[in-house]
């Protein structure tokens, strides 16, 4: 009998037998990710194996002592007598608050299987008992996720059709990447990553002759075994050289004018800016170049060779984590519009190749095994990179996508699957924020910030841990996940957590519908072939597949084209736009009246960049991307993390010319600082980054000097550093990349870095009092 399992990294074989299981990567990957293999070394240590409380919460009762969080020890007590006392608090919540006082907090990457996914099972348990404040978007997309539907198409449609590589490879003839196309974010996929493709098809490209423009700070986010040209561009500037390029298309009379008048709308508007007949200003390469720090020669010189050749324009997610992040991916649309190649085999737009493994593949589309989240009662909600001005302005009003709505007052928040001292930006804002909630309860599998910051922490089990299904849209392989290790500890699921918490609240019968983990599991299987056999694909039967571990969907000689359709025939096959076509003036986003986000691609200043006055007291631009040797911060305390890190720390990477200008060599401990926070990691000196760019990639459990009074972070957190503000009104979405800073050397002994050790607790059972 084969057995896998199925991670974010990528599917692995469990090799040994039950008692000495090992992971090997899985042998029909061509490139497979060494992230997953750490999973079995990692699992095992800093586990919060039984259920614990904060002291304050034993002695004093429910709400005691918010502020008390991180310091506070705590006391392990048995299942029943936590579970209870959960209960308490949400029915308490519910009965004095209302439902709407209760905040449902999963984001994060919790499992890559299907059943045991934390955020379905905490919103439809959340949902069962009445409904929560839930949030919409992501972190990753939220400019974009808000902005494309209006435009173009859904993020989610867009990324599962993103031409192929193999299409790319036999007719792009120039490929342009905003951002790079970093291979190390490629190695994750939701639901699985069972054949990663992306270095492969960037190096199957090159050797057939592709040439490839990396307009980036950062050399290193495109590799494709062959040299490129490589375009030094100021962070948050991609808009204005974007304008540039289009300028100089524009003035050689190699705008489609066909394309633009058949297959979109608005783009007159557009153009009246592009001439500077609105403000005076051409959008021409001088003064794009004065903004991206291009030569405008550069910029004119690209722009020729685009309308030249068969281009594909791809925009990295990161340009659009950013203030004003709506703008540069209204501007490639629009920018591949006047080529007028959308649509065509190896032109047109990506919007992600390298951030995820998706993109790109040509697999069956269809609704595999999901869990339904239920229905909620509570209308509030907000966009996900919000949660401080929620829980910091209640009775505040904010814009969202055209309409107002109103932060509701969080008694209760209810956290798993994820870290949000990870994710979230401003941590120390955050931090203060989260101890002003009475009552915080966390599914926790290892003692990270999130479980240290809460009252109770019921220890969950890992993806190793229990049986699912792994499936990912338009991943190639459906994975029957077989359990490969017992559970540390007393950890249990979090679908057994949230049914003794449901049977408690009176809602077991609406959370379970009777079923149990496998059963459910089979029922999700069996409820997805309908929809597999949709998009021509036939599931054998659930004994079938569980006994083989996997099936494999790939249909041979299957490509995608992006919106290959909608060129053939714009009048049957109409976007979901108000128009149908692809809009480069949107009449319903300037109804909107937003000042940051006007009817179209537009410069927009950043509030904080190095062309601004914050330049001059914060002279480097901080560039917080993806780690390569985990995902966010999931398995940071593993030995393949640990040994990315510098003298315990994680790297700061700095130009040359910056290091000589402070002092400081490979290997110094450096605070990295500005007017929000400072943290301290370990300078590495490269040439692979622009002058007055320094980059810290995310991922470190934050580790504060003092839980009560957070001054600084000790591991390098980039989060302490980056501004908490939305990209614009209209998505309200994560700015992690609009950050300055400067860098300075550490004198004396750095402290100790002590995040990868067990919290402070009371090592004695205890039972309810009485």
């Amino acid at each position: 009998m084969a057995r896998f399992t199925s991670t974010h990294w990528g599917v692995y074989e469990v090799l040994g037998d039950a008692d000495d299981p090992v992971l090997g990567p899985f042998r029909r990957d061509p490139d497979p990710s060494p992230i997953g293999l750490s999973m079995l070394e990692a699992s095992t240590r800093l586990r919060v194996e039984q259920p614990c409380v904060r002291k304050s919460w034993i002695e004093q009762g429910i709400g005691a002592s918010p502020h008390l969080r991180g310091v506070d020890p705590f006391v392990q007590v048995d299942w029943d007598y936590a579970l209870d006392l959960a209960a308490q608090a949400l029915s308490r919540t519910i009965s004095q608050h209302g439902k709407q006082a209760i905040f449902g907090g999963s984001y994060g990457w919790s499992s890559a299987g299907r059943f045991h996914h934390a955020q379905s099972q905490i919103h439809r348990f959340l949902n069962a008992a009445g409904g929560y404040v839930r949030h919409v978007d992501s972190y990753s997309l939220g400019a974009a996720r808000v902005l494309m539907p209006h435009i173009v198409a859904p993020m989610d449609d867009l990324m599962a059709r993103h031409t192929s590589w193999d299409v790319m490879s036999e007719h792009t003839e120039l490929f342009v990447a905003f951002g790079g196309v970093p291979a190390k974010n490629a190695q994750v996929n939701p639901g699985g990553a069972s054949e990663h493709l992306v270095s492969g098809g960037l190096a199957n490209m090159a050797r057939a002759g592709v040439r490839f423009v990396n307009i980036s700070p950062m050399r290193a986010n495109l590799e494709t075994g062959k040299a490129f040209e490589w375009i030094k561009i100021r962070p948050n500037t991609d808009t204005a050289m974007m304008l540039g390029l289009a300028f100089c298309i524009h003035a050689a009379g190699r705008h489609d004018k066909d394309f633009l008048q058949r297959y979109c709308t608005g783009f007159e508007r557009f153009e009246t800016y592009l001439l500077g007949n609105q403000d005076g200003q051409p959008k021409d390469p001088r003064w794009a170049s004065a903004i991206c720090g291009v030569p405008a020669t550069v910029i004119e010189d690209l722009a020729t060779r685009m309308a030249n050749s068969r281009t594909m324009i791809n925009v990295s997610w990161a340009i659009q984590r950013a203030h004003r992040g709506e703008q540069p991916y209204w501007m490639v649309v629009t920018l591949a519009a006047m080529l007028g190649q959308i649509g065509l085999p190896g032109g047109g737009f990506g919007v992600g190749y390298g951030a995820m493994n998706m993109m790109g593949m040509a697999n069956p589309k269809f609704g595999g095994p999901t869990l339904p989240q239920g229905q909620s009662n509570v209308r509030e909600f907000i966009p996900v990179a919000r949660i401080t001005d929620l829980l910091e302005k209640p009775g505040e009003s904010f814009q969202y996508n055209g309409s107002t709505h109103t932060y509701p007052k969080i008694e209760l928040i209810y956290w798993a699957g994820g870290n949000p001292f990870h994710h979230h930006q401003d941590l120390r804002r955050l931090i203060g924020a989260w101890k002003k909630v009475p009552s915080v309860l966390v599914n926790e599998q290892f003692w990270t910030p999130n479980a240290k910051l809460a009252d109770i922490v019921f220890p969950a089990t890992t993806t190793l841990e229990r049986d699912d299904i792994g499936f990912s849209s338009v991943d190639r392989y459906m994975i029957a996940m077989r359990k490969v290790i017992e559970p540390c500890g007393q950890a249990r699921d979090d679908f057994d957590i949230f049914r003794a918490l449901a049977r408690r609240l009176g809602c077991e019968q609406i959370f379970t519908e009777g079923r149990d983990a496998s059963q459910w599991i089979r029922f999700l299987y069996e409820d997805s072939i309908v929809r597999a056999k949709a998009a021509n694909v036939t599931l054998p039967s659930f004994e079938t597949f569980w006994e083989q571990g996997l099936v494999d969907l790939a249909k041979p000689g299957q490509y995608n084209i992006m919106l290959e359709d909608f060129r053939k025939d714009p009048d049957v096959n109409r976007l979901n736009t108000p128009s149908g076509k692809l809009e480069i003036f949107s009449e319903r986003i300037a109804s909107f009246g937003y000042e940051d986000c006007p009817g179209h691609a537009v410069w927009l200043e950043p509030v904080e960049w190095l062309g601004s006055e914050t330049a001059r007291r914060w002279p480097l631009h901080l560039v917080s991307d993806q780690p390569k040797a985990k995902l966010h911060s999931q398995l940071d305390h593993s030995k393949l993390s640990q040994a990315t890190k510098l003298n315990g720390r994680e790297r700061l990477e700095i130009n040359p010319v910056d290091a000589i200008a402070r002092g400081l060599e490979t290997g110094d401990t450096v605070w990295v600082m500005n007017e929000r926070g400072k943290c301290l990691a370990t300078a590495v000196v490269t040439d692979e980054l622009a002058e007055s760019v320094v980059k810290l990639s995310t991922g470190a459990w934050f580790d504060p000097d003092n839980w009560m009074s957070v001054e600084y972070d000790k591991h390098g957190n980039p989060n302490i550093l980056t501004p908490d503000i939305g990209s614009s009104q209209l998505s309200q979405g994560c700015s992690a990349h609009t950050c300055l800073v400067d860098v300075q050397k550490f004198e004396g002994e750095p402290p100790d870095v002590t995040a990868y050790r067990l919290p402070d607790i009371i090592r004695q059972a205890m039972v309810a009092p009485g």
